[in-house]
């Protein structure tokens, strides 16, 4: 990941609807989750959604695939991958001891 992914990435994840968008969607994986539904769980507009959805995906976040007449977005966790694996690639200055307990939380998954 270059530096321009990341800050895009980071930019899309610091307005609170589309953290709490991505972090929704997270929890809704492998299966996804339609837009409309999104938007209703979280108690904003559908078109709000739409933009902040369009956000997440140009930031490589966030898929969509249209079944019948929704279009059901999931988070692109191999971006989110790549965003984390970008934070900490020179982790701990050659001290791995030190990253442990960071990689520990995030082995729960």
């Amino acid at each position: 990941m270059e530096n321009d992914s990341a800050i895009a990435a980071l930019g899309a994840l610091s307005q609170a609807t589309r953290l709490d968008t991505f972090r929704l969607l997270v929890r809704h994986e492998p299966e996804g989750l339609a837009a409309g539904e999104a938007a209703r769980q979280l108690g904003i507009p559908a078109n709000t959604m739409s933009a902040h959805l369009a956000i997440l995906a140009r930031a490589g976040l966030v898929q969509s695939e249209r079944k019948s007449r929704s279009i059901v977005y999931r988070a692109q966790l191999d971006g989110l991958r790549a965003l984390m694996l970008f934070l900490v690639k020179d982790c701990c200055a050659g001290n791995p001891e030190v990253c442990a307990p960071l990689i520990a939380e995030l082995s729960c998954c």
